[in-house]
Order: structure tokens, then sequence, then C-alpha cells
């Protein structure tokens, strides 16, 4: 017996009753709906290594990150608490510039070169020149093991001044993220406090290619992470291990920020560089170190302690197939840049 039966009238043609019509669209509907569906499911790409290397990949429900990107505001300008959430060219940082540029402020601007990284030391302060608070009083603290790296001294501008602060030479990754934290709560306490007003700490494997203005001013500064900007909260390389002192519980947490740039007014970054050095020293004493190295212990401090003034992708990008898409790309780390290439175009870009 036929599923939807026709009839014939007197005249030999084949009609269909209204009831028959509509069932034959639903039916359809659901062909078209169940072909669709396939081929979303076939559309959605497996998870950037980054998170496997993390262990994102355990237990979690990894998003498509077209979808999850698209469906949030690409310029939202307050964060939930209601700091400012930064984007260079708003009329917000214009306002925020123009309350700032007359105050005469000394910012300070803090990197660690130790090892090879001392070889992107003029290239980061050359671009800083140009484009880090034109028109402001800014002193460069160059925490470094090699200070003959630095001659001849850069040519710097009216009201600019380096200082070279020696360090002990740190080699290897791993030693280096374990004293990060403490050499800069060092440097705050005995080199930096009296000198500065503001300080921003940033990687020297960085450059700066638009305008970094007053717009950036807040007691306690962070920057959002480019490749988890827009991203749900459960992708967030937060720590989990329990144990740890950076560990996140699956209800905290905002953002994710990133360690390339962060700052504020010299006694709060004082007080968290202190902070962060505690909890690692306490780790390390437990034979322990978060996945995310500094950075861990840097997003729980901002957890417990969140930023009056949060920077947008903008202030710390990279070319990455995660990373945001932004209006201006302001500061670019170099070295994430070239943790996103393949081996072979390392080599071809000297990474």
């Amino acid at each position: 017996m036929a599923l939807f039966p026709f009839y014939k009238t007197p005249t030999g043609l084949v009609r269909v009753t209204r009831i028959q019509l509509v069932l034959y669209c639903f039916l359809l509907s659901l062909i078209i709906y169940f072909l669709h569906g396939r081929k979303a499911a076939a559309s959605v790409k497996s998870p950037n290594p980054i998170f496997h290397a993390l262990g994102m990949d355990r237990g979690r429900v990894m998003t498509d990150m077209t979808v999850a990107k698209a469906a949030v505001p690409q310029t939202p300008l307050e964060t939930p608490w209601g700091a400012p959430l930064v984007w260079g060219d708003t009329r917000n940082s214009a306002s925020r510039r123009a309350k700032f540029a007359q105050r005469g402020i000394r910012t300070g601007l803090v990197a660690l070169a130790v090892g090879t990284y001392s070889h992107f030391v003029r290239r980061f302060l050359s671009s800083a020149e140009t484009y880090f608070l034109p028109g402001q009083m800014v002193t460069y603290f160059i925490l470094t093991d090699s200070p003959h790296s630095l001659d001849p001294p850069i040519q710097l501008g009216l009201e600019r001044e380096l200082r070279v602060v020696p360090v002990a030479e740190l080699p290897g990754w791993d030693r280096l993220a374990h004293r990060r934290m403490a050499l800069l709560a060092d440097a705050l306490r005995d080199q930096i406090s009296s000198e500065v007003e503001y300080i921003f700490c940033a990687d020297i494997d960085q450059e700066f290619v638009a305008p970094v203005g007053e717009e950036i001013f807040g007691d306690l500064v962070a920057t959002l992470h480019p490749e988890l900007y827009g991203m749900p909260r459960n992708t967030f390389p937060y720590e989990i291990e329990e144990d740890s002192s950076a560990c996140v519980d699956d209800d905290e947490g905002d953002y994710y920020y990133t360690s390339e740039l962060y700052g504020g007014l010299v006694s709060e970054m004082y007080t968290l560089a202190r902070a962060c050095s505690l909890l690692i020293l306490r780790d390390q004493a437990n034979g322990m170190m978060a996945r995310g190295l500094e950075e861990s212990y840097l997003n729980r401090y901002l957890i417990d302690h969140r930023p009056t003034c949060v920077l947008s992708p903008e202030y710390s990008w990279w070319d990455s197939a995660l990373a945001a898409d932004v209006p201006v790309q302001r500061l670019v780390s170099l070295g994430r840049q070239c943790d996103s290439y393949d081996k072979q175009t390392r080599e071809e870009r000297k990474c």
C-alpha cells in the first residue's frame, strides 16, 4: 500500500489532497535538515594542537571556534565587572588618552632579555620608541645577563631613558619560568619604584607596530589572550591540577589573559609579582610547576584581583589560525608567532 495514495478524477488527472501536500513538504524538510546536519558535522575542525599540548582534550567539550567567535561582539567596551575593555580607536579610548595626556606621567616598560633573547632587544626598543606612549616620559628597564648586548646604546628620544639591570644568567626556559616573577618583584622593589608611577611588563620578543597610547593606563592592567578571546570558558587552559597553587575551579574565571603584556601602578605590580613568585616557589617546593608556567599564576592572581583595565587582543597579537580578528594590530609577539609555524617555516624565517 502506498504511503500517500493518489486518486484519479473522472478526467484521469492525478491529484493530491491538501493534507497529503503538507505531509510531502514536511518529509522533504526532514530530508534537507538531515543532510545539512551531516554536512555541518563534517565541517567542524579538530582542535588546534595548542589545546592538545595543554591537555584540553581530556574530558572537555571542544567547541567549533568559528561558531564560538562569531557569536561574540567584536568590540565590547566593558567587562562584566565594569572595567573598561580597551580598543585603541574607539571614542572611549580617545577620552582616556585625553584624561591622562596632560598629567606628565613617567612610565616604565620592563622586559627580561636573557640568553638568546638578547638579540630581540634592539628591535623591541626601536619599535617602542616609535609607538609606545609617544610624547610621554618613558624609562626602559632591561633585565639582562648580557649588558654588553646593548653596546652601543640605542638612540632615544627626548624624555626617554634606558636602565640596564644586570641579572644572573638563567640558562634554559624552565629556570627562566621559575624566576621571572621573582626578578620582576626584586627590580620593582629595589630599582624601579622610585623612578616611575606606572610600569608595564612585556616579553622582549615582541614588536610594537601601531600606537599604544595613554588608553592603556589603569591601576591594574591585563591583556586578553588573542587565541582565546571569544572562546567559551571551558576552553581556557587554566591550571586544573588541584594540588597546584595556580589551580582554577570550573566556576571561576571571566577571561584568559596573556603574559605578553600587563601592568599598572608600581605598587599594584609589585604586589602582583610578589604574590605570583610566592605561588611559584610553593609549587616548586612540592616538585610542581603549572602547565602554563608563569601565565597560569598570573591568571590565578587576576581571578582573585580583577583588573581595573583590560586591553583587547590588539595589544597582544600574533599570526595564528586561532588569533582574534582585530581592527588594528598594535603589539605583535614574534616568539609566539614562530611557535605557530610548522618546522619548515620556522627554519625559513630563522625563528
